[in-house]
């Protein structure tokens, strides 16, 4: 039976029910997920069952007869999701009236479910043993008996039938701005609502949002949709839509309020805000905010409250509230790749040491040292003390000094450490590193940092023992555009350094060391599904000997953030007895393309190149040593887990055929 009458002329859906029905949150059928379908070995079988029979409730099953509808699977999820019966299908009643009563309840919000899927001719009933309840009925005795027969012998058999019919489509679809107009120079494309296309709730939804933001984004705060009018024409088959837009008075930020904090300083907060009074307003600003002042450590949740008017001189006022994290932190971490071998850390935080939502972080590492006098480690009586490397570390931040963009760093290490390959050696190192800097931040994005650095230490190789000490200033800058730290999808990220270790500081070998990388990240859809990544490493020493430069500092490639397939730091010039020396030079290149297949699934084609050279600028006399692969990505709402399969495209003798790395984030 249907719900309204077919002869009925054009309908305009303005308010009540029929609005509520298009504009009621259903869940997107694409995506839904029923671990029902996965049942093979009954593991959710049980909360489908219906209830035992019973003399004192009617315990029953539902069963959604869709006839031949095309998507009925996706359709049957939707009235699943709509359906009281459905949600309450383990509570039995305890009588037929209480029952038949549940049943009628269950009518509208299906009829909701069906318009806001664009079936606007849908017929729904319920029936039991032959006796239906349509839409608009009250329940009668023969449906009361129907149910009252079931009792103490078996599940009441509920169907719902449903004949959806066709879905309906735009035709007009029109948006008309209040006043002078011209916040959106087409709306109809920001909307991406075409004539023809299903005439659903979530497209209307979606339009609406768009047209929004959109406005929002032209420095319009307070633009709002203050009419929709879709209008069902159920002969045609059709819907027209209009939107009224308000798109409210150009606006700037105004006064910006830092409210709770915890015991975090309010100045310190503050100093993470750039924005200022008087700027164009911007919900991406905002955006930026709320990342900006999630990078003080000591923050959990950062919430921005914006006014509900303008103040007095036509800007709106924001108010900043944030939550504190936990003080303290213990952690745990490991990695592995088939070349490099394994890894682990274990970690201690505390995020506001002082009160001023100061960080200290004791870590310490052991990993395995891979042998570079050409003996291997076969079995497990092999094994020796000099096999494993380790890393003691601290890492302090004071940041906002004063109420200003001026943060105190404070970095220390210990390291002992063996890097190389069996086959054409490497180097052992043991060093203490300490560096205490200044890091000035101009915006979100971009940093510069100036500092001292004091370290001192031996490291011996092919070339000889270098004891040395050095005392240098490094000066770095940093920049990052991108969305995401882990897995970005548009934006650049690049960090450059320079830093002189003259010998009138007290360094026992005058050296002058610089650094650089780049990486740009390319969306090509706006889902960022597919993603172009590429990056460029650079580095050069200058001002003494490869002999004289202690082996840390000298340049290697290889590893799985660099030149995946080849062993870590195995890629440099090779000195006396074929053995791998550092060079004072390196050059990196990097491609990928991140092409998601589903939410959570992704593959990553990828190409990487580089190597060290011994000259101070690569000039080409080592050859790049080139790997291909393929990467899996697992996506969480911490970050992807990256699986990576590489190979040397033109191998050494001595190279592994394929590597595999396992991490979380992105390899760049």
């Amino acid at each position: 039976m249907r719900f309204w009458r077919r002869a009925s002329q054009t309908v305009a859906l303005s308010g009540g029910y029929a609005f509520a029905a298009l504009m009621a949150v259903q869940a997107d059928p694409a995506k839904a997920f029923d671990l029902s379908s996965l049942d093979v070995f009954g593991l959710f079988t049980k909360k489908d069952e219906p209830p035992a029979p019973s003399a004192t409730t009617l315990p029953y099953k539902l069963d959604f007869d869709l006839g031949e509808a095309e998507d009925a699977k996706a359709l049957t999820r939707t009235l699943q999701d709509a359906s009281l019966l459905y949600r309450l299908r383990q509570d039995a009643p305890p009588d037929g009236e209480t029952l038949s009563r549940r049943m009628a309840a269950d009518l509208n919000p299906l009829v909701d479910a069906l318009w806001s899927q664009g079936y606007f001719n849908a017929e729904v009933a319920l029936v039991v043993d032959g006796v239906p309840l349509a839409v608009g009925a009250e329940p009668g005795a023969p449906l009361i008996r129907a149910l009252e027969a079931h009792r103490n012998r078996d599940a009441v058999p509920i169907i719902v039938r449903v004949r959806p019919g066709k879905v309906f489509g735009f035709r007009n679809i029109d948006i008309v701005e209040r006043g002078q107009g011209g916040a959106i120079a087409d709306p109809l494309k920001v909307s991406k609502l075409k004539a023809g296309e299903p005439a659903t709730a979530a497209s209307l939804r979606a339009a609406q949002a768009a047209l929004v933001d959109s406005m929002r984004a032209q420095s319009h705060p307070l633009a709002k949709v203050v009419e929709l009018r879709p209008v069902v024409d159920h002969a045609a088959g059709i819907m027209d839509v209009t939107y009224v837009l308000d798109p409210g008075p150009l606006a700037g930020f105004g006064d910006i309020t830092v409210g709770q904090t915890d015991e975090i300083p309010p100045e310190v907060v503050r100093s993470f805000i750039y924005l200022e009074p008087g700027d164009p307003y911007s919900p991406k600003a905002l955006t930026d905010t709320r990342k900006s002042i999630a990078k003080i450590p000591a923050v959990g949740s950062v919430r921005i409250r914006e006014a509900d008017k303008l103040d007095g001189t036509g800007n709106l006022p924001i108010f900043v509230e944030v939550t504190e994290r936990p003080k303290r932190l213990v952690g745990f971490s490991a990695r592995y790749s088939t070349v490099d071998g394994p890894a682990v850390k274990v970690y201690w935080e505390h995020r506001n040491l002082f009160g001023g939502a100061e960080r200290l972080r004791l870590e310490t590492s052991v990993f395995f040292a891979p042998r570079i006098d050409g003996t291997k480690l076969q079995r497990f009586g092999d094994f020796e003390q000099s096999d494993l490397g380790g890393r003691f570390a601290f890492s302090f931040m004071k940041p906002a000094l004063g109420g200003t963009r001026n943060d105190w760093l404070l970095d220390g290490a210990a390291t002992r450490e063996r890097v190389g390959t069996n086959r054409y050696g490497g180097y052992t190192a043991r060093y203490a590193n300490v560096t205490t800097a200044i890091r000035h931040r101009f915006s979100d994005t971009f940093s510069v940092q100036a500092g001292l650095e004091v370290e001192r230490g031996q490291t011996s190789d092919v070339l000889g023992q270098v004891d040395y000490t050095l005392v240098g200033i490094p000066l770095s800058v940093n920049y990052d555009s991108t969305d995401d730290l882990l897995d970005p999808k548009k934006g650049i990220r690049a960090t450059a350094s320079f830093t002189p270790y003259p010998t009138f500081l007290g360094s026992t070998v005058g050296i002058y060391q610089t650094k650089a990388a780049i990486s740009a990240y390319y969306a090509l859809d706006e889902d960022g599904r597919y993603v172009l990544a590429g990056r460029v490493g650079f580095g050069s020493i200058s001002g003494a000997g490869l002999d004289e430069i202690p082996a840390t500092r000298r340049f290697y490639a290889g590893g799985g953030g660099s030149v995946r397939g080849y062993a870590y730091r195995s890629l440099s010039p090779l000195g006396p007895y074929w053995q791998l020396t550092g060079g004072r030079s390196l050059l990196e290149l990097s491609a990928e393309a991140r092409i998601k297949i589903t939410d959570t699934i992704g593959i990553v084609p990828f190409f990487d190149a580089g190597t060290a050279f011994e000259s101070s600028f690569p000039d080409g006399k080592q050859k790049l040593q080139m790997a291909a692969g393929l990467g899996f990505r697992y996506y969480t709402g911490i970050g992807p887990i990256r699986v990576d399969v590489a190979a040397p495209l033109n191998p050494r003798k001595g190279d592994k055929p394929v590597a595999l790395y396992i991490s979380i984030g992105q390899a760049f």
